[in-house]
């Protein structure tokens, strides 16, 4: 039950938010709308806080409680006057999500390229990463009639992550709480493709100061909620899926980008096939930038490599799905083993 003094009346409602149990408690108070409105802390869910009602348009229905003054003390009922009612919505546009409705099958062929580079779209020119990730999808099209799908970053408009993992480990939902929100954002279509429909990732970006592209991160950062299925619900999301990447720079450090990206891919539960990645880089001294992607478009090298990537992604996953994986034990933690739910005995030692 959360209490309220507005200009010396007493309300009070149910404390935790309807939508993921946030304490409403720890959130904000304003005027607005059409009256004042408590904040949930994890996600912005709004509640009047007289009549307990969300506000005009949506249906959810917070508990209400009768409340008296007396002698200098406030009572409240036992027992809401109003009882808490959660609005069911016929039409949830990421239903796909929640119920993770797969498309890929133990037959299916699915390439999903992933472009981060994040060039002005009113200037078009090429770019090295680009170019290589669209030769790539293209072998895999002609040689093995796989379907292929081209994501670029930079035609997405979707959010940064706005960490609610760091308010509460629980308010970082799958779907996204910002896909939750918003279901137009554009990581929606991310998810889409990268969880329920490809068999095969091959992402591809330039490097900026020694390390991937700023777009690239972006959507790290909203993978978390992919991740912290497997630690908070011991559900792994992506099985049987194979994952490369191609890495190109006017300068060198593609080892470190691609040592982060493999790491972060295999958390997420993808398989990496040998010689995962695929790099470009003329060196330190390559300044003359303007006959970078001259060179790039003459390189044998990159037209053999790219091919190869692809060839060495089928092989794997062609033996995953001889023996497909139907449950994954992950080494990663998980809630139930965090220290502050262990019981220690009297004498110090860990009681389950």
């Amino acid at each position: 039950m959360l209490l309220f003094n507005i200009d010396g009346e007493i309300s009070a409602i149910g404390n935790i938010c309807l939508h993921k149990g946030g304490p409403l408690s720890e959130g904000k108070v304003e005027k607005k709308y059409d009256g004042y409105y408590v904040t949930c802390p994890w996600h912005g869910w709004e509640y009047n806080v007289k009549t307990g009602a969300a506000p005009p348009g949506f249906g959810d229905q917070q508990a209400v409680y009768d409340t008296l003054v007396k002698d200098n003390k406030i009572f409240a009922s036992t027992l809401p006057r109003v009882l808490p009612l959660k609005a069911e919505h016929k039409d949830n546009p990421l239903q796909d999500l929640a119920e993770l409705r797969y498309e890929s099958t133990r037959s299916s062929l699915n390439i999903l390229g992933i472009s981060c580079t994040n060039m002005n779209q009113n200037l078009p020119r090429k770019s090295t990463s680009d170019e290589a990730l669209q030769d790539a999808l293209g072998y895999g099209s002609e040689k093995y009639n796989a379907s292929t799908v081209l994501l670029k970053l930079s035609d997405l408009e979707f959010r940064h992550c706005e960490g609610y993992y760091s308010r509460n480990e629980q308010a970082c939902t799958w779907p996204c709480s910002i896909s939750e929100m918003d279901s137009n954002d554009g990581m929606n279509e991310v998810y889409r493709k990268l969880i329920l429909w490809a068999d095969i990732l091959v992402l591809s970006t330039p490097i900026r100061w020694g390390n991937a592209s700023s777009l690239y991160y972006k959507m790290a950062e909203r993978l978390n909620c992919v991740q912290n299925q497997t630690t908070l619900q011991d559900r792994v999301l992506v099985k049987n899926k194979v994952a490369s990447f191609i890495i190109t720079g006017g300068q060198d450090n593609i080892q470190q980008v691609a040592g982060q990206m493999m790491v972060f891919f295999t958390e997420l539960g993808f398989s990496l096939p040998p010689f995962a990645f695929v790099g470009w880089s003329r060196g330190w001294t390559a300044e003359d930038m303007g006959h970078n992607v001259k060179l790039f478009l003459k390189s044998r090298y990159v037209k053999r490599s790219v091919r190869d990537l692809i060839d060495n992604d089928i092989k794997l996953l062609r033996q995953l799905k001889g023996d497909p994986c139907v449950h994954i034990a992950s080494p990663q933690p998980k809630i139930s083993e965090a220290p502050s739910k262990i019981k220690i005995d009297n004498d110090g030692t860990p009681n389950d």
